[in-house]
C-alpha cells in the first residue's frame, strides 16, 4: 500500500469521525457501558483531539514531510501493547506505525477494546488491503519490534520478554503544574481542565501543583467547581470518599470543594480525586528540582500552556521518545 493511499484512508477516517454516524455513536455508547470511566463526554473529547491534532490534513502532511517518508520502507511487524486508561489512548502509536508503512499487531487493553477495533473495521471496509497491515491479538509473539505502554510493574515484564528486540517500553508517568499566584480565573479554569479531564487518569493529567508560599487556594478551588458533578459519578465518588477518610483518620489538613481534595504532599503522583501541592520559595529553584524527572510527562505552565496538556500534537511523543524515528530505523 502506497503512502498516498494510507494518507487518503486517514483523511476518510477523519471525515467519518466528523460525520459521527449512528453506528459510531452506538460504538461509543457500547464503550461507555463496558468502562465506567469512559463517559460519552470524555470519549468525544478524545475523538475531537484525534480529529484536530492527528488527522488534520495540513498537520499530517507537515509531520510526514518532516521525516521524508516515502514508499521505500522495508516493512516489519511491530507489536503494539496499548494502555486503556483513557479512550483511544493508543491511537497515536497506531497512527505512527500505519503511516510509516509497517505491519502492526495490536494487543488492546481490556478496558479499551471497542473503539479502535471499530475504526480499523471501517478502514478495511474502505480498502480490503488494510487487513494485511493491521492485526489484533490477545498475545504478542514473533514480532520484529515492540511498542508497549503500561504500568511500572508491567514494564518489567515487557523489558524481560522484549529485551532481544528493538523496543519502546513506557512506564507510569504524570504531569505537574507551576503557579505564580497571579493567574486569572480563566487560567485557573484551564488548569482545572488539565487536572480533571478523563477523571485525572491520563499520564498528561496534572496530579501535583507547586505554589508560592502564602498562596491563596480559594480561587483555585472555585475553578474546580465546573467538575463538581464528578461527585455524582459512582466510581469517582468511591475514590473521593476513600481518600477523604484517609485524611480524616490520619488527622491531616486538607481542603476540598466536596469533589476534589487538595493535600500537601511531596509525592508527584496522587490518587484519583486528589491533587497534591507543595510550596516553593524560589520559582526557578523549584522548577529545576523537577526538570529531568523521568516520571514526568510534561509541566503545565512551563512547557505546555494551561488547558493544552490534554491536547498533544503529532510531535508530542509519549515519554519524549520519537516513535516515528524509532520505526524508521527498524
Amino acid at each position: 500500500m502506497k503512502l498516498q493511499n494510507r494518507i487518503e484512508l486517514l483523511l476518510k477516517l477523519r471525515n467519518y469521525l466528523l460525520e459521527n454516524p449512528e453506528e459510531w455513536q452506538n460504538i461509543k455508547h457500547t464503550a461507555s457501558i463496558y468502562n465506567g470511566w469512559f463517559t460519552p463526554a470524555f470519549i468525544d473529547l478524545a475523538v475531537a483531539n484525534i480529529i484536530d491534532q492527528f488527522l488534520d490534513k495540513n498537520k499530517l502532511t507537515e509531520w510526514i514531510n518532516h521525516y521524508f517518508l516515502d514508499d521505500a520502507v522495508v516493512s516489519k511487524n511491530v507489536g503494539v501493547v496499548m494502555a486503556g486508561n483513557i479512550p483511544l489512548v493508543g491511537f497515536h502509536d497506531f497512527l505512527c506505525v500505519f503511516v510509516s508503512g509497517h505491519v502492526q499487531t495490536i494487543k488492546l487493553s481490556s478496558k479499551d477494546d471497542v473503539l479502535l477495533k471499530h475504526l480499523v473495521t471501517k478502514m478495511i471496509d474502505w480498502d480490503a488491503g488494510i487487513q494485511n497491515y493491521i492485526f489484533f491479538a490477545p498475545m504478542l509473539k514473533g514480532c520484529d519490534a515492540y511498542i508497549a505502554t503500561g504500568s511500572n510493574n508491567s514494564a518489567r515484564y515487557f523489558d524481560y520478554y522484549f529485551s532481544k528486540y528493538p523496543s519502546i517500553i513506557r512506564k507510569n508517568r504524570t504531569s505537574v503544574a507551576f503557579l505564580k499566584g497571579d493567574e486569572s480565573a480563566e487560567m485557573l479554569e484551564k488548569l482545572s481542565d488539565d487536572i480533571h479531564t478523563f477523571f485525572g487518569l491520563g499520564c498528561r493529567n496534572v496530579t501535583k501543583i507547586f505554589v508560592p508560599r502564602e498562596y491563596d487556594f480559594v480561587p483555585l478551588l472555585n475553578a474546580f467547581y465546573r467538575y463538581k458533578y464528578f461527585a455524582d459519578h459512582h466510581k469517582y465518588r468511591n475514590n473521593y470518599d476513600y481518600n477523604l477518610s484517609i485524611q480524616i483518620m490520619n488527622n491531616r489538613y486538607y481542603m476540598t470543594n466536596e469533589s476534589t481534595l487538595l493535600v500537601e504532599s511531596d509525592a508527584i503522583f496522587s490518587p484519583i480525586s486528589q491533587l497534591n501541592y507543595s510550596f516553593y520559595d524560589n520559582f526557578e529553584t523549584a522548577l529545576a528540582s523537577v526538570k529531568g524527572n523521568e516520571t514526568l510527562q510534561c509541566i503545565a505552565g512551563y512547557d505546555f500552556p494551561f488547558g493544552k496538556v490534554q491536547s498533544p500534537g503529532l510531535t508530542d511523543y509519549a515519554d519524549g521518545l520519537d516513535t516515528m524515528q524509532f520505526l524508521l530505523t527498524l
